[in-house]
């Protein structure tokens, strides 16, 4: 049997190197130039091990302090793609990004420093999500990044940087009495991410934003409790103006089992909320049913219980109302 076609390409990356490159350090940028090609649509987990090693051959050659930070930066990049690659892998990405940052900060241009900062941002958020670092940690990388990284001049860098941001703020423990300021800023951030993000140049990362606003804002343990379910029924009817049960269903069961979260903890007039709120149980009850009925398609068992419950919780609402009603 030949050599697959991963094999081949790494073979023949090589050979080019060894007939085209005269010195070292030519050798070095082509074996990294390839490795990059290599990167950038693999079909297989095993073209990005091969790019990985093709990085590591360029460092063996680069003597310039500047290139092989470079090559470093780039060789974590591989290491980070790697889908099998499990926690091993992020922490050599994690060290080599660790390893590139001062001759980039010192040397490089501030765009190449800010990228390898947002990248050990990513690495280490989701390490800490096997506890094995401090998100802590991630946020300020995040931080060190949006110094360059703006609004205006890196649209798109300035998105992630703000939603990885947001999803960091609301995975720290709310326990302590830093928790509403942790909420407040996740919201911010995924506001900051609309600001860049739009309907119609974004429309599923519109949604997906929009509906991870309405989370953080119903959830949040402000004060400002009404206000902040109604600013989420804004966020979840923005998210529904893609997500539809056609074309995106789980998607679209999750905003709207979001949504009638919300309504069953409203009032029916948020003005006079003394007036009762059966109408927001019933149109809850509607969104849980369409939901439930959608997920139940999909085998979504875990979150089918989840809803049930929440059902049942309305039926119980409901009935009290009844016989209060019933009883004056």
């Amino acid at each position: 049997m030949g050599p697959t076609l991963p094999e081949a390409q790494f073979d023949a990356a090589l050979r080019a190197v060894d007939a085209e490159a005269e010195t070292a350090e030519e050798k070095a940028e082509m074996l990294m130039e390839i490795a990059m090609g290599m990167q950038l649509r693999p079909k297989t987990p095993d073209q990005l091990r091969r790019a990985a090693d093709l990085y590591r051959r360029a460092l063996d050659l680069a003597e310039d302090t500047l290139l092989r930070a470079r090559i470093t930066a780039r060789l974590g990049t591989a290491l980070q793609a790697v889908p099998d690659g499990g926690t091993t892998a992020l922490k050599h990405a994690r060290d080599a990004y660790e390893a590139a940052l001062p001759t980039l900060q010192e040397h490089g241009k501030p765009a190449e420093f800010a990228e390898v900062e947002m990248n050990l941002g990513l690495v280490t958020q989701s390490l800490a999500g096997t506890g094995a670092a401090r998100l802590q940690d991630a946020i300020q990388s995040y931080h060190r990044a949006l110094r360059t990284f703006t609004r205006t001049e890196y649209p798109q860098e300035y998105a992630i940087l703000h939603n990885n941001l947001a999803i960091a703020y609301l995975s720290l423990p709310m326990a302590d009495e830093r928790a509403k300021m942790r909420e407040a800023l996740a919201v911010q951030s995924f506001e900051e991410v609309l600001s860049v993000i739009t309907l119609v140049d974004h429309p599923s990362e519109y949604a997906m934003i929009q509906n991870n606003l309405g989370n953080a804002l119903q959830y949040a343990s402000s004060g400002h409790v009404l206000d902040n379910n109604l600013r989420a029924l804004t966020a979840y009817a923005e998210a529904l103006k893609v997500r539809n049960e056609r074309d995106t269903p789980l998607e679209y069961a999750s905003t709207i089992a979001n949504k009638a979260n919300v309504l069953r903890n409203l009032p029916d007039d948020p003005d006079q909320p003394g007036l009762g709120r059966e109408g927001c149980l019933i149109a809850a009850r509607d969104l849980y049913q369409e939901a439930r009925r959608i997920l139940l398609r999909f085998d979504q068992a875990d979150s089918v219980a989840m809803i049930e419950e929440s059902l049942t919780g309305i039926a119980d609402d409901l009935a009290a109302m009844f016989h209060h009603s019933a009883g004056s």
